[in-house]
């Protein structure tokens, strides 16, 4: 859902700037890598250590430039497969280092395995969610469901409530339970998300597969 709405929004407001950074000879490679180098950088440096909210702010400047780079080839008309194929990479990149900073806080002095956990569970599904979509595509379904948790569900949710709880630091008590909630219901929606991409692709196959069989038996 915020993929069809948000994503609109977003690139309407950000066009002028892709338009900016074309003029000054900025390709939209080097915004995705850019981008991708902040996410890291700003999820590995700050979360580790507990400053979630600064660590939030960081991605966030830094996460846009998806939206940016995709704009940016429409703009100047040099989308290309490779374009495509970096920018989908990355994207993963920068999920896992959100995730695996959690983590690393959780392990360390944030002291909750259980949540450590699930922030792991967290990385690892999302990963699995992505790769279902690209292997069913990749031998040739169309894999027609989105799910209830898609990445830009999974990274507001995260970002946001991890953002939020972060504002212990201006003194505002018990709000850091949110990072806790906002970890378990991305997991739930990752678990729930993935079930339903596995049950469409096994249905989606099995149709592909006796439309295939029907075929043989006609030219037979």
């Amino acid at each position: 859902m915020l993929n069809k709405y948000a994503r609109a929004f977003f690139t309407r407001v950000l066009t002028p700037f892709a338009a900016l950074l074309l003029r000054m000879g900025v390709s939209p490679d080097a915004v995705t890598l850019i981008g991708t180098a902040g996410v890291t950088a700003g999820a590995l440096a700050f979360y580790p250590r507990g400053e979630f909210f600064w660590g939030t702010v960081v991605i966030t400047l830094f996460v846009f430039s998806d939206m940016v780079d995709g704009t940016m080839a429409r703009q100047s008309g040099i989308s290309s497969r490779w374009g495509a194929f970096l920018d989908s990479t990355l994207d993963r990149v920068a999920d896992a280092a959100v995730f695996a900073g959690l983590a690393l806080w959780f392990a360390g002095r944030g002291d909750d395995l259980l949540l450590c956990a699930v922030t792991l569970f967290c990385l690892a599904a999302g990963q699995i969610v992505s790769y279902t979509k690209a292997r069913g595509e990749s031998i040739g379904l169309p894999v027609a469901v989105n799910g209830l948790v898609e990445r830009s569900e999974r990274l507001v949710i995260t970002l946001v409530l991890t953002g939020l709880a972060g504002m212990e630091i201006f003194g505002i008590p018990h709000i850091g339970v949110l990072l806790p909630i906002a970890l378990w219901v991305v997991a739930c929606g990752s678990l729930v998300t993935l079930i339903q991409r596995v049950v469409t692709v096994r249905r989606e196959a099995a149709e592909a597969d006796a439309a295939e069989a029907d075929r043989g038996r006609e030219e037979a």
